[in-house]
């Protein structure tokens, strides 16, 4: 049970964070303080994992009342101190919300400095909430989640910075949603990192299920190129128009993602190539946006190929039904990835097509 502070409602009660202190276990939680009525973060300890937990101290741990209190604490460990992550629930009481570092003791049962914030909300987000803090490549990635967890709006985002109290920069675009998984999950958030039996990063998460009939946990290999995450299944958007172009032109496109896609790939040594990272070895889905108006000698649409190669390895040929030039449609095929670094070449084959983008899940 919660401590004497907290209202005795299992309502007000979750977010359990638990780790193992050295000398025994530690849980930080969220309850509702009876003096502020407002969610606040305690603490309990245990010699055992499994419990039971007892309450420690005489009230709650962090209780920033007049920022709406604080909930979702997360533990963070660097070079032999612990930092407490938390957010204040100002969306309780219509401020806006925070994640902020704060150095514990090592057991975690008192603060011992100020909070730093590290980043807000931005328009659009509503909030941010459930902070996960890990250190990868000399890079600082901070995971969080935004929006609504009851909408399909819910999703995982991250900001990346040089040093363990920022100044921590947002991605350009979140790196889980309901649309990267292709609706297979909705609304994923609630983020953690967690090492798998091999050693490897895994991400962990919760998320509607297709059907919103459950809210279940998930679990997706995760990897980090050059300090930022990209995590299995869910899908990174490469722009054509970045790509190794060769013997081709980018030219403006409307309806093109971004505005600009790749055409004239129409010789015999035109190729679109891309840079991709994938978070773990086996088969991935390359989704493809394309363009192909093409037409045969008796005017009739055809449909058109590009050669695929992977890792300078022929893998087949991608296959596009005719929809006229600048009228985009995406077509998914297979490709066998290694873990990390790949190169995906996209070459001339029959006919002719313009290219948008790939995706990568």
């Amino acid at each position: 049970m919660p401590g004497d502070w907290a209202v005795p409602n299992r309502d007000f009660v979750w977010a359990p964070e638990v780790y193992d202190n050295g000398n025994g276990f530690t849980m930080h939680y969220t309850a509702r303080d009876r003096a502020t009525d407002k969610q606040s973060i305690g603490v309990a300890l245990s010699s055992s994992a499994a419990g039971p937990f007892r309450p420690a101290g005489d009230g709650p741990l962090v209780c920033p009342a007049s920022e709406g209190g604080a909930i979702d604490a997360s533990s963070h460990t660097e070079r032999g101190r612990r930092y407490l992550l938390w957010k204040n629930d100002g969306n309780c009481c219509g401020m806006d919300t925070w994640l902020y570092l704060q150095p514990t003791s090592w057991d975690g049962t008192r603060t011992t400095g100020d909070p730093v914030r590290l980043i807000g909300q931005d328009p659009g987000e509503g909030l941010v909430e459930a902070p996960t803090l890990v250190e990868r490549g000399g890079h600082y990635v901070l995971f969080y989640s935004a929006g609504d967890y009851r909408r399909d709006k819910y999703r995982t985002g991250y900001a990346v910075a040089p040093a363990l109290t920022g100044p921590y920069v947002k991605a350009a675009g979140p790196l889980m949603t309901t649309e990267s998984f292709s609706g297979r999950v909705r609304g994923p958030g609630g983020q953690d990192v967690v090492a798998g039996p091999d050693g490897r990063d895994r991400i962990v998460f919760h998320g509607w299920s297709a059907d919103y009939g459950r809210r279940p946990m998930y679990m997706a290999d995760l990897g980090f190129a050059d300090g930022r995450p990209v995590v299995r299944g869910s899908k990174v958007l490469h722009q054509a128009e970045d790509a190794r172009v060769h013997h081709a032109l980018v030219r403006d496109a409307a309806g093109g993602s971004g505005g600009r896609a790749v055409g004239g790939i129409d010789h015999d040594d035109s190729y679109v190539e891309f840079t991709v990272f994938a978070a773990s070895a086996g088969e991935h889905l390359l989704s493809v946006r394309f363009g192909n108006g093409s037409r045969d000698a008796a005017g009739a649409p055809v449909d058109a190929t590009h050669r695929l190669s992977v890792n300078g390895t022929a893998a087949g040929t991608v296959r596009y039904w005719h929809t006229g030039w600048d009228t985009w449609k995406t077509t998914e095929t297979s490709v066998t990835l290694s873990g990390g670094w790949n190169t995906v070449r996209l070459s001339k084959g029959e006919y002719f097509t313009e290219l948008d983008s790939v995706e990568l899940a």
